[in-house]
């Protein structure tokens, strides 16, 4: 329920007592005006876009809901594995409502309301945090700011890049608090795997460098001492780590955003509809669940202004939605359109000189930038992969994808489905462009073996590499910038609603991890939708 500080106030209302009797809509019209003012605003996910804004419309003094489908995930204690199941003891807590966990091979676990889910759509599967802090819950800590020349073959000229690089990437980097492996945990046995990924970047003549990551380097040394369980040091970082290193945003963001007073996040709400309340605002229709995805009740919420923020599957989702059928009917033909896989390629080279320490070392932090690559620009980042042979290293590729899917609407199911073009020439580019790289990297780095008595090579070892394009951690798209919304997020047609995620992405941060330039251009966005509704 709602705290007291923001009351009761009938704006809370069960879908029942709206239709009853209320089938027209200037009843329900009506109906809305003669309530309490409910909130003034509603923030539908609390990721990197709905975190921003949530703190933003706090300090403006702008009472506001955030509605998050999953539960809270609190650090209680960091000497053990209390919070966040782990890859080697999995259950429930590793995925959102599956019988099977969704990273790795799958194991049978408990339907609950974990904190990662897959979504097998028509061409690719999408990974998607869940809880409070969204996807920085789950992703692996790589704040990647995009080079300004990469950044402009994707965003329009009209966003200026030197003002993200001088204001928004800074004010970022300045909450969530960003820093550079230290090189004292990087000399030590457990980030082995990360020299060696930088050292055969240099050896192949490849520009490579450490990245900004969202991580307690403390709390890492604690790991490495032994005063912490240990967690990113021995790579689980999908579903969360046990040790607290993560500065997720449910450290730094949200709970400043709730500091103000003017912010109450509603966890384990399931939204079901978005809707136009004529002459008033917005309504969401949602589900409250319990931890086992049960639905315990529905509610109706009305708000003036409404931000989305559900990622770039969930915005897009609701709004392809609440277009086909008619609650939002002014939505342009853009929406549910540009959305593109951030090209991503999971990649593994083995036959490597042993050890490489795979397993241990996370959450990545090494950078190969192959920008001359050409079939296209690329970059690749080291990650530790927990049961990965000695051998082997793995790591994330990210080009500028040409191919972009589309979202649909099926009236039968009252479902909206992803449509990629997996087969597609474009997409089969992505490895392509990837090959280019990992056949430099492997011809570079062959070894050979020696017999010192003899004085003779008796052989040669090239490593090899494999790569699949089947799974995207970044799904960016559906509700782009200057397309279905304007350079600031406000959706074209209507007034007073927003999206503030990686839905306005059109399909790519250039190479780059995108929660970084999500949380950049949400501030930016916000900075104006403040100054307009303030």
């Amino acid at each position: 329920m709602f705290s007291k500080s923001f009351g009761r106030r009938r704006f809370l209302q069960t879908g029942a007592l709206f239709s009853a009797g209320l089938t027209a809509s200037i009843a329900r019209t009506r109906l809305v005006r003669a309530a309490d003012e409910p909130v003034q605003a509603v923030v539908i996910g609390s990721g990197f876009g709905g975190a921003v804004a949530a703190l933003r419309l706090g300090k403006a003094g702008i009472k506001t809901l955030v509605i998050e489908r999953g539960r809270r995930w609190s650090i209680v204690d960091p000497t053990n594995n209390s919070t966040f199941a782990t890859y080697r003891n999995p259950d429930g807590r590793s995925a959102w409502l599956n019988p099977t966990t969704v990273v790795y091979d799958p194991v049978p676990i408990d339907i609950y309301t974990g904190v990662l889910e897959r979504l097998d759509e028509n061409g690719i599967s999408v990974l998607c945090g869940a809880g409070v802090g969204g996807g920085s819950l789950v992703f692996n800590g790589m704040m990647y700011q995009p080079p300004k020349d990469l950044f402009y073959r994707v965003f329009p000229n009209s966003i200026d890049y030197d003002e993200l690089d001088q204001i928004y990437f800074p004010r970022v980097r300045s909450i969530v608090k960003l820093a550079l492996l230290p090189q004292d945990i990087l000399a030590t046995n457990y980030y082995l795997s990360t020299r060696t990924f930088l050292k055969q970047a240099t050896v192949a003549g490849l520009p490579n460098r450490l990245i900004d990551m969202a991580l307690d380097w403390d709390v890492i040394r604690q790991e490495i001492n032994g005063t912490r369980v240990p967690s990113a040091i021995i790579a689980e970082d999908w579903t969360g780590l046990n040790s607290g290193a993560k500065n997720s945003l449910d450290k730094n963001y949200l709970p400043q955003a709730e500091k103000t007073g003017n912010v109450e996040i509603l966890p384990l709400h399931v939204v079901t509809e978005i809707s136009e309340v004529p002459g008033y605002g917005y309504r969401v229709t949602c589900n409250q669940i319990n931890e086992s995805g049960e639905i315990v009740t529905s509610k109706s919420i009305t708000c003036r202004y409404l931000f989305l923020a559900a990622g770039s599957m969930g915005t897009s989702k609701l709004l392809v939605k609440a277009k086909v059928t008619g609650t939002l009917s002014k939505l342009n033909n853009y929406v549910g359109k540009t959305w593109g896989d951030n090209g991503d390629n999971l990649g593994s080279r083995s036959g490597l000189p042993k050890p490489t320490n795979p397993g241990q070392g996370g959450t990545g932090s090494g950078l190969i930038e192959h920008f001359n690559n050409p079939l296209g620009p690329i970059s690749l980042e080291s990650y530790a992969t927990w049961n990965a042979p000695d051998g082997t290293l793995t790591s994330l590729g990210m080009v500028i994808p040409e191919a972009t899917g589309t979202f649909n609407y099926d009236q039968a199911t009252d479902s909206v489905k992803l449509n990629w073009p997996a087969n597609s020439s474009k997409v089969k580019k992505i490895l392509k462009t990837a090959a280019y790289t990992y056949n430099i990297l492997d011809r570079k780095n062959t070894t050979s073996t020696y017999n010192p008595q003899t004085q003779t090579i008796l052989g040669m070892q090239q490593p090899t590499f494999e790569a699949s394009t089947a799974t995207s951690p970044h799904p960016l798209g559906g509700a782009v910038l200057g397309q279905a919304c304007d350079l600031y997020g406000r959706v074209i047609g209507y007034q007073g609603l927003y999206v503030v995620d990686g839905s306005l992405i059109p399909g790519s941060t250039a190479c780059a991890n995108p929660a970084f330039t999500i949380a950049a251009l949400a501030e930016r966005c916000m900075d104006r939708i403040i100054a307009d509704i303030s």
